[in-house]
């Protein structure tokens, strides 16, 4: 949810927060001043932009505006503004400046540099994915159980004002993959033919029946009767006048024009310019400089490593055969797989109730916002990933969600829970993204920017804190971990192979079936997801090896004076940062911690 916003167009009294080593100047108040003036301009200027962002924060100002994000008149306008905004931070001196104002000048600068230099390439031209697309957003939006409020009448009217909008986007998209089309900058064929449904599920023969029916079965009580008599009128003129004409052209034109177009290929590195383009979304997404060759070695290692932990699994629980045949028992036997997605969504919910007491052991800084469990709506759960977060607003009114997928059961063993809890939830996603909002003194480009490594690499590292917590008792939750941490390290082997080294869609499909248990239609969502998401899947290891490292070199070099909590407050409590950039401020931390440590 959080990139599909951004695509679509109480700070925590704790001590020891980054800044810089004693010797450090300190900032000039009027250069602070005017970056924190810049640094504000610059996030209402991206509010402005992209409303969609505005509403997932809270801030309802722009709560009926649409953008035509479509148009390259938006994409020029908004290079501009990153060009401005950039030359007016680099001309701040960065040595009138130190501790959160330097860091935030450095991030910002990287920010906007790597933005620019995105802009070569037409990611424009393939502007839908069965992961990501105006359509199956657009009805989270209006299903009234998503970002969009539908407390009072205004809010409704808001919603109508988009929908009226709506035809706006879809043609702005439908000429934008055409233009795709003309330079030979598709998506693949079986991911077109995984979108074309996902527009097909909205076309229906009476708005009762649509999802955006929702906000209107759930309307307040306490609406007026002739404005509940109007809204009712007005969302059931829009959804059949609207909104099923706009999802039927879409499908029309997905399903006619550009299925047939599609390519038959599946790298990235078969578009054109298409080896720099990935090496540039390697380089996003690990914030890095890796490269790919490298990766894909780390990859294979890992995936041997993790297959080994696996194997003595099987033998303490004593299964007989070798690991192939363990796999094979873990996929079809019906002790490890809900029976129903009530099941399945009621032992994520028990398992939050017993995390959230263990957390102290830990941290010391925790979120205000609660989240909740709730299983992915069916419009988009055929294709959606297994599990996914949603950020709560940064007041907490609005809760963060935990979305289970409970299409497929076979593709949710029970034996993943705890696993899968940790990393969506706390001490994972929920966890560092609300604590990351509640900063109030960091800029907002912080609090509500991040970094995929950071982000990723924080919810694979806090899987890893599960036995310290004292999770993974069962030999088979244990189990369930290595198969998360074994699907991250394929992820750098399949994505690397596919993009870089110009694996098939089916090798890469043979490759992870050969190397975990998981389900055949899990395995075949991943790879199409990889396939159009180039890039993404790295930052789940990387991330989490460059924290790993950094905790490893703080006890190391800390010793008996190393404190987890302590260490976990740092990686927390700035908001999220390029790995480069958390590098340093880890190693300054364990500097000080040292330099602060009684002689003996």
């Amino acid at each position: 949810m959080r990139l599909l916003v951004l695509m679509f167009a109480c700070l925590l009294a704790v001590p020891g927060w980054a800044r810089e080593p004693e010797a450090a100047p300190a900032a000039a108040p009027d250069a602070a001043r005017q970056l924190d003036a810049l640094l504000a301009q610059w996030h209402e200027s991206e509010l402005k932009a992209n409303p969609i962002f505005a509403t997932a924060l809270g801030d309802l100002r722009y709560n009926d505006q649409l953008p035509d994000f479509t148009t390259e008149a938006f994409r020029v306008e908004t290079q501009a503004r990153e060009r401005d905004f950039l030359a007016r931070v680099q001309a701040l001196d960065r040595d009138a400046l130190s501790g959160q104002h330097r860091l935030s000048r450095d991030v910002f600068i990287s920010d906007r540099e790597l933005s620019l230099e995105s802009n070569r390439f037409p990611g424009w031209m393939l502007a839908v994915t069965q992961f990501g697309n105006h359509g199956s957003f657009f009805a989270q939006l209006g299903s009234g159980q998503g970002i969009q409020p539908f407390r009072e009448v205004k809010h409704y009217d808001d919603f109508l004002a988009r929908i009226a909008r709506f035809p706006v986007i879809n043609d702005g998209v439908i000429a934008n993959l055409r233009a795709g089309m003309a330079a030979g900058v598709t998506q693949p064929r079986p991911v077109v033919e995984k979108i074309i449904p996902q527009f097909g599920v909205h076309i229906l023969d009476t708005p009762e029946q649509s999802v955006f029916w929702g906000p209107i079965k759930t309307m307040p009580a306490d609406f007026p009767p002739a404005e509940r008599e109007r809204l009712t009128a007005a969302y059931r003129a829009a959804i059949s006048d609207v909104l099923v004409p706009g999802y039927t052209k879409m499908r029309d034109f997905l399903r006619d024009e550009y299925l047939p177009a599609a390519r038959d290929t599946v790298g990235m590195s078969e578009l054109p310019d298409g080896r720099a383009w990935y090496a540039l979304m390697v380089r996003t997404n690990t914030t890095t400089d890796l490269g790919a060759d490298a990766i894909h070695q780390y990859g294979l290692d890992e995936v041997a490593r993790i297959l080994g932990e696996m194997n003595a699994v099987r033998e303490q629980v004593g299964f007989k055969g070798d690991l192939p045949a363990f796999f094979e028992f873990l996929k079809t036997d019906e002790q490890f797989y809900f029976k129903t997605p009530e099941e399945a969504v009621q032992a994520y919910r028990d398992v939050q109730d017993k995390i959230n007491p263990l957390l102290p052991k830990l941290f010391d800084v925790f979120p205000k916002a609660d989240y909740e469990v709730r299983e992915v709506e069916a419009f988009r759960a055929q294709t959606d990933a297994g599990a996914s977060y949603q950020a709560p607003t940064p007041d907490g009114s609005r809760p963060g969600v935990f979305y289970l997928n409970t299409f497929n059961l076979k593709a949710q063993p029970n034996f993943l829970v705890e696993t899968l809890s940790i990393h969506e939830a706390s001490p994972g996603h929920h966890f560092q993204i609300s604590i990351q909002q509640e900063v109030e003194s960091l800029p907002a480009f912080r609090r509500f920017g991040g970094y995929t490594a950071f982000a990723e690499g924080w919810a694979l590292y806090a899987e890893s804190l599960g036995k310290e917590l004292g999770l993974f008792t069962d030999p088979y939750q244990w189990y369930g971990r290595l198969s998360d941490e074994q699907l991250r390290a394929m992820r750098l082997v399949v994505d690397t192979g596919l993009h870089h080294l110009g694996w098939s869609r089916q090798k890469a499909i043979d490759y992870m079936m050969a190397n975990s248990s998981m389900a055949e239609s899990d395995v075949v969502a991943e790879v199409e997801r990889y396939i159009v998401i180039p890039g993404q899947a790295l930052s789940y290891k990387v991330g989490q090896r460059v924290i790993r490292e950094l905790r490893t070199e703080a006890e190391a070099e800390l010793g008996d004076r190393f404190d987890v909590r302590a260490f976990h407050r740092q990686v927390l409590t700035d908001g999220a940062l390029p790995m480069g950039v958390l590098q340093v401020k880890i190693r300054e931390w364990i500097a000080r911690q040292k330099e602060a440590a009684p002689a003996a």
